[in-house]
């Protein structure tokens, strides 16, 4: 259901997401497709997730405001737990002020601590709310306000820790940001040779992969590490040592601490390595492409449920951290040299996991609940 765009115009939707890239992404791509239907929206989040709208495109857009609220962690101690309640009441309270303000119509929540005071005020105010889970696990946050959220929207249906909401919950996958979308589904590369591999650790990168990465391809036979072109992000501090090591072996490489173009990079590339967060593995399938997955240690698990999802479908290989080792990577890219298909077969199949509709679907949820509060609102009137 779409509603007319110029009925929109004076319609307020407020988005909540944490400050890292797997909270942010999908926020942005929902932004992106609610402007196009015509509405105003108030963006909040915390000062790292500024910093990422900064860089975005979302910036340019007149009809968006951006605010930075008081969020934090539940700290360590009685004084952690007493100074983390004072600063999210002080989050809630200028949440409060800010949907009376501009007269927020709904709010969708993304995740992560700083997503907790907007969504709870508007809950407090008893303003529809949507939480968006990207991971196969339901988060912190989004269980706190899960009891009183109109509709829980899931990246996977099988989404652990849901079964209390079952009835509210929605699949509409994770929606990705509009230049993942112009290269969706571009076709696999064929190895002619040599083997391009794309490395990303995620928002903030990851340290295993710089210590590792030069180790397992010195354990490669030298006709073969003349064969790779490698595409890394590197962490700041190990830009250096990274570089020095891979000139040790003459691996071609281009090394960055964060790329701007990873939709060049992924739709480029043979074989993806890097973790398994829930934005990553979007974008990932959404273009198509091979992966190792090297899922992030959490306690719940959640990179690893997120990888398992692809690689259940044939696109991916999921190594944990345990066992990431140099030997073990050597030996996996030894084999795509001499079975070249296979990753031609696995890009098929990782484009065919995707869900590319996503960040639509997911607008058309938050305007199915628009419209079933004008008509709630239309027979109180009448009552």
């Amino acid at each position: 259901m779409k509603r007319d765009n110029n009925q929109n115009n004076n319609l307020t939707i407020m988005l909540g997401a944490g400050g890292t890239g797997g909270h942010l992404f999908p926020a942005e791509a929902l932004a992106s497709e609610l402007l196009k239907r015509g509405y105003k929206i108030i963006f909040a989040t915390d000062r790292r997730g500024a910093v990422f709208y900064g860089k975005s495109s979302l910036q340019k857009k007149s009809n968006i405001v951006m605010y930075i609220l008081p969020s934090a962690t539940w700290g360590r101690g009685i004084l952690g737990k007493i100074t983390a309640l004072v600063t999210v009441g002080f989050g809630i309270l200028k949440s409060i002020w800010l949907v009376k303000k501009y007269k927020v119509k709904i709010a969708v929540g993304f995740g992560g601590y700083p997503s907790f005071p907007p969504l709870y005020a508007a809950q407090f105010l008893k303003i529809p709310t949507i939480l968006h889970e990207q991971n196969a696990i339901l988060g912190k946050a989004n269980a706190r306000l899960a009891v009183r959220a109109n509709n829980l929207a899931l990246t996977v249906s099988n989404t652990k820790a849901i079964d209390r909401y079952r009835e509210k919950a929605v699949t509409v996958g994770n929606p990705v940001r509009n230049n993942i979308l112009r290269k969706q589904q571009t076709p696999p590369i064929k190895m002619q040779g040599e083997l391009n591999i794309f490395l990303m650790g995620g928002s903030q990168g990851a340290k295993i992969f710089g210590d590792i990465i030069p180790f397992a391809l010195a354990k490669l036979p030298k006709d073969l590490q003349q064969k790779i072109n490698l595409t890394m992000q590197v962490r700041q501090e190990q830009l250096n040592s990274v570089k020095n090591s891979l000139e040790a072996i003459q691996i071609k490489a281009e090394l960055k601490s964060f790329f701007t173009d990873v939709e060049e990079k992924l739709s480029n590339c043979h074989l993806f390595i890097g973790r398994s967060g829930a934005s990553s593995v979007a974008d990932v399938t959404t273009i198509g492409r091979a992966a190792i997955f090297v899922p992030m240690q959490h306690q719940d698990q959640q990179q690893k449920l997120n990888a398992d999802v692809v690689a259940d479908a044939g696109g991916a290989w999921v190594i944990e951290e345990k066992d990431f080792t140099a030997d073990i990577l050597a030996k996996k890219i030894e084999e795509f040299f001499k079975f070249p298909h296979i990753l031609e077969e696995a890009s098929l199949k990782s484009a065919k996991s995707a869900r590319s509709d996503a960040a639509k679907l997911l607008a058309d949820l938050v305007e199915s609940n628009l419209k079933l509060k004008e008509i709630k609102n239309n027979e109180t009137v009448t009552d």
